[in-house]
């Protein structure tokens, strides 16, 4: 079964959705340019068994918050997505060492996101 992996919040000005999330929630992050911030997921605690996230620049895509489920593969959720009425929205994007990523839009009109660890 899928479970939750990640989330992404868009913002159209991602410090001022870091200062909101740290003052409300204490989050921590790291920061990969101007644009895109990893929320730590263990925090300033080291909490373990938490999701993680991240927080970037709102685009023309990604207007609202979007959760990524993991899966064996992204090529077979498809299939299922499909089958069950969803529909794809985007091609198969890679990241180094660490996995692949889609999106569908789900028959409710809601963007997720998939995951699995092929590459």
């Amino acid at each position: 079964m899928g479970k939750v992996q990640h989330f992404e919040l868009p913002a159209d000005d991602v410090e001022r959705a870091k200062v909101f999330y740290a003052t409300v929630f204490g989050w921590t992050y790291e920061d990969y340019g101007p644009d895109l911030a990893m929320v730590d997921p263990a925090g300033a605690e080291g909490e373990t068994g938490v999701i993680g996230g991240d927080i970037f620049k709102r685009d023309s895509e990604a207007t609202v918050p979007t959760v990524v489920i993991s899966v064996d593969s992204i090529e077979d959720t498809f299939i299922e997505i499909e089958a069950a009425g969803g529909t794809r929205a985007g091609d198969i994007q890679t990241l180094p060492e660490q996995g692949r990523f889609a999106y569908f839009v789900d028959p409710e009109g809601n963007r997720i996101g998939v995951w699995d660890t092929k590459i």
